[in-house]
């Protein structure tokens, strides 16, 4: 809910927990706002921290975050034993011109014309807005490990003489020999049961979830979401109309029984049991045969995202649970952004037997078919072995950075954040110690560090519901080992009294 500071005077300001910026963020654009239109004078002095954060209900260290930012941008001036004052000259005062809105202004008027799943999107957040590809970025993988010369040779292969298939791309599903190569590795690696026409060549998870729900769901139905889980996901369901239910996740997994409780007529469930983002968590089996045994008996639909299945550093892959259903209730669901690179921007569907045709039927009518030109390079890249070599070399350096990480933290992050291996995945979860978690909450941390040209993510971004858990989310598979010392180096420092 919004919160105002009724009782400040000269000062009008609207802090919105459940909007997409940091609360911080919203602190300073108020603040600087009502700096430039002369309610807050030159020289005039600000309210104390503490008593603005007490007027506004924000931790102290939100408040102070967005005073620092106004200070290095030459709106406040801070004196030792008076406070924070207004700056005499202000960095933004220049002759009357017209300018185009800001981002936010933008965003706080009302968007003429849009349906309401239209403002759904236009308002959508992601819980990945902590964008930079610096260290510690969640889910970037390394670029420089990549074998883009033999890329670029299957590229040119393939296209030397192209076929009238490859041309035309007149099969919705995807280029078939790019389907077989993924049906064949699903089937060996991670024990899925497909044929090359259950797979549905798609731009990525998202997409694959869009086409899924607009199949499987009218407006208003009722979804579990894993919760704290990927907002990706969650603001393409809530564009659709579905009604979002979040579903607390433990040690073993998403939690059917408080699922249940909270929604037993849901028709969707979109869960990511072998390594969930963000917390890390591999569903057990006991919890997955709970999940389909529910599933069958409400006629629900089970999304399984299997999100950084390849990275385990400890034995075999996790078998999918699309291997275990025996009544095609799920849909599995995979992307090469993560394992090859980003801007690829080639994924996959799984559907059941069942829903093939209108899978296919679906994609066609809504986008033909993906982009031809990388499908015949990444089909030769599977079934010549490269993809598999490619995850063999990746496994054991990212194994070795989170080690360095771990090592790391042992040395400089005592008394402000609290790591443990994780057999799985491309980053660490980063608890708040006690000591950091009573000066600042994980937005005001993850400012800190981007201050420092840190990138890290915050955990209760990825949150549906409150009390929100805090930490931090540390990528550390694109950073290569010799950066990850003095990065975690800047990092601590930034986190310091």
């Amino acid at each position: 809910m919004p919160r105002r500071a009724d009782r400040m005077p000269l000062l009008d300001l609207d802090i919105d927990e459940a909007a997409p910026a940091p609360l911080h963020r919203q602190l300073y654009e108020g603040l600087r706002k009502a700096i430039l239109a002369g309610r807050l004078a030159p020289r005039g002095r600000l309210p104390s921290s503490r008593a603005l954060a007490s007027e506004l209900g924000l931790s102290r260290n939100t408040v102070l975050a967005a005073f620092e930012q106004l200070a290095s941008e030459g709106y406040l001036e801070a004196r030792r034993g008076s406070g924070s004052r207004v700056a005499a000259t202000l960095p933004d005062l220049s002759p009357p011109r017209r300018r185009a809105p800001s981002r936010s202004e933008a965003q706080a008027k009302p968007a003429v014309g849009l349906s309401a799943r239209g403002l759904s999107l236009s308002k959508a957040s992601d819980a990945r807005a902590t964008r930079g590809d610096g260290a510690f970025a969640p889910a970037i993988p390394d670029l420089d490990i990549f074998p883009f010369e033999l890329w670029s040779r299957l590229l040119a292969r393939s296209w030397r003489r192209p076929t009238l298939a490859m041309a035309t791309g007149r099969d919705a599903g995807g280029y078939l020999p790019l389907r077989a190569a993924i049906a064949d590795y699903l089937r060996r690696v991670r024990a899925v049961r497909c044929e090359p026409e259950q797979v549905i060549v798609l731009s990525g998870i998202r997409q694959a979830v869009d086409l899924a729900v607009r199949l499987l769901l009218d407006a208003g139905d009722r979804v579990w979401l894993e919760d704290p889980g990927y907002a990706g996901v969650r603001e393409v369901l809530r564009a659709s109309g579905a009604r979002l239910v979040p579903v607390p996740v433990d040690g073993e997994g998403l939690s059917v029984k408080a699922g249940a409780r909270k929604a037993p007529d849901a028709r969707l469930v979109c869960v990511a049991p072998s390594h969930q983002y963000p917390l890390g968590t591999v569903m057990t089996l006991g919890r997955r045969l709970e999940l389909l045994a529910w599933a069958r008996q409400a006629g629900a639909w089970v999304i399984e995202d299997d999100y950084d299945s390849e990275f385990r550093y400890a034995g075999r892959p996790l078998a999918a649970l699309q291997g275990l259903d025996e009544d095609g209730r799920v849909i599995y669901v995979g992307s090469f952004s993560k394992v090859l690179f980003p801007s690829l921007r080639l994924g996959y569907l799984v559907a059941p037997p069942a829903l093939v045709d209108a899978f296919t039927a679906a994609r066609s009518t809504l986008d033909d078919h993906a982009a031809m030109t990388a499908q015949p390079a990444l089909a030769a890249f599977i079934a010549e072995g490269h993809f598999a070599a490619h995850i063999r070399r990746t496994r054991k350096l990212y194994a070795a950075r989170q080690a360095a990480l771990l090592a790391a933290a042992d040395r400089h992050f005592q008394g402000l954040l609290e790591l443990a291996p994780a057999p799985a995945g491309m980053h660490l979860l980063a608890g708040l110690a006690p000591a950091l978690a009573a000066r600042m909450d994980d937005r005001a941390a993850t400012a800190r560090a981007a201050a420092a040209g840190i990138t890290v993510s915050p955990l209760s971004a990825f949150q549906m519901t409150s009390p929100r858990r805090q930490g931090l989310l540390l990528g550390y598979a694109g950073v290569p080992e010799d950066r990850i010392e003095p990065a975690a180096i800047r990092l601590a420092a930034a986190l310091r009294p």
